[in-house]
């Protein structure tokens, strides 16, 4: 049961994570590189109402707007991308507004060091000083923060999948609290946790490329 479901959640965690990282890094860089500007106040209003609002209430106004109002998209079941679009957004907005925050704060650290404005002062163009010297070192903080995210997405998935109607893991442990299932529920929390604990491992890994000087033996 938990093998026919997981497919699902891990889609749909996927799509979520993939919306929060295209949106929110960007978001990050342009407002730590436009400190107080307007894109700095557009963005960090962005990041603060994506981790105020409550995700069933985000989940149900969207299902209102779109899906009620509009009829633009499907408000639940899982099908095609446009199923996919209203859950995906409701699940990571929360994690998007993260991502970007911290992005920003990181930003913000290393665009202050020596080695920033020694890049500058030799003629670098603002593109090569950004991304190649700044954001790599800004990025093993803003990696850690995306694998927990990624992890709460798993198991904080049940909300969304529920309002939605859509048929992953975390839907199908409350119908098994509902039933009294413990067997299905203690299966579905410890595949999530395997699965969390085994992105962890993967980033500690990929720390080593970001950053040469951790070695591990």
């Amino acid at each position: 049961m938990i093998i026919g479901a997981l497919p699902a959640t891990i889609e749909l965690t996927i799509a979520a994570m993939f919306l929060s990282i295209v949106i929110a890094i960007p978001v990050g860089i342009i407002s730590a590189i436009r400190p107080r500007s307007y894109y700095d106040r557009l963005g960090m209003t962005f990041a603060l109402l994506g981790q105020s609002i409550p995700v069933y209430w985000a989940g149900l106004m969207l299902i209102l707007l779109f899906a009620v109002t509009l009829g633009w998209l499907p408000s639940t079941g899982r099908g095609g991308i446009e199923h996919l679009i209203l859950p995906a957004v409701t699940l990571g907005m929360f994690s998007m507004a993260a991502i970007a925050r911290f992005t920003r704060s990181s930003m913000l650290d290393v665009l202050d060091t020596d080695y920033i404005r020694t890049a500058r002062i030799k003629g670098l163009s603002e593109y090569i000083v950004v991304l190649k010297h700044a954001f790599k070192n800004a990025s093993i903080p803003v990696l850690t923060m995306t694998s927990l995210q990624f992890g709460r997405m798993l198991s904080g998935a049940v909300i969304t999948e529920t309002i939605f109607s859509w048929p992953g893991v975390g839907r199908m442990a409350v119908q098994a609290i509902y039933n009294r299932d413990f067997p299905v529920v203690q299966t579905a929390v410890l595949v999530t946790s395997v699965i969390f604990v085994g992105i962890n491992l993967m980033v500690d890994i990929i720390y080593t490329y970001l950053d040469p000087r951790i070695k591990y033996k």
